[in-house]
């Protein structure tokens, strides 16, 4: 039985002469014994493990809040969906607020078909079934359900997403002001 010492202080000249003498009969005449000799070797120069490469942090890009102030004041200015939202609509009725979401829809709708082209992320009809294969854009598709390993995937498409593929939103002055998303009236 080894002891502590053993594994940690080299042994001694003399004790490195008998374990060499020892040995070398021993490998001689036990085959399963100079199987493990060799094997030490093998242990001992074990390639080091790949060191998996850092994730590169995505780049972070800073959105100008003109362009989104701009949309909004599109919005108020067709749809008046700023006051609209704005409002406290528990005082009014259902048909209320049906008739004036009805205004609102048709002005968003008015401003998005101005301003935009969208289409569909995908072309296939809802509800049919489809494949993703390893690297798909998982930013143009978002994976829902039990989403479990790795692609391929196979799922229902349950809605076929939007994208913008032009924008034409108005040109500012410089000295524009987009934070004022709708001018306050006077009437006289």
């Amino acid at each position: 039985m080894s002891t502590s010492n053993s594994t940690t202080t080299p042994p001694s000249l003399g004790r490195r002469i008998s374990l060499a003498f020892a040995n070398f009969f021993r490998t001689l005449s036990d085959a399963d014994f100079a199987g493990r000799v060799e094997r030490i070797d093998q242990v001992a120069v074990q390639p080091k493990p790949a060191v998996a490469p850092k994730p590169v942090a995505p780049q972070i890009k800073e959105a100008s809040p003109d362009a989104a102030l701009q949309l909004l004041s599109l919005f108020q200015r067709d749809a008046r969906l700023i006051d609209f939202v704005q409002e406290n609509l528990s005082g009014f009725s259902d048909a209320e607020i049906g008739a004036a979401a009805r205004v609102v829809h048709e002005g968003c709708r008015k401003v998005l078909a101005e301003h935009f082209t969208i289409a569909s992320v995908r072309s296939e009809a809802e509800g049919s079934r489809i494949t993703l294969n390893d690297g798909f854009d998982a930013a143009a598709v978002r994976l829902t359900g039990n989403v479990v390993g790795a692609a391929p995937f196979n799922g229902s498409l349950s809605h076929r997403g939007w994208r913008a593929t032009e924008v034409r939103l108005p040109k500012l002055v410089a000295s524009h002001d987009a934070t004022i998303l709708a001018p306050a009236e006077v009437e006289l």
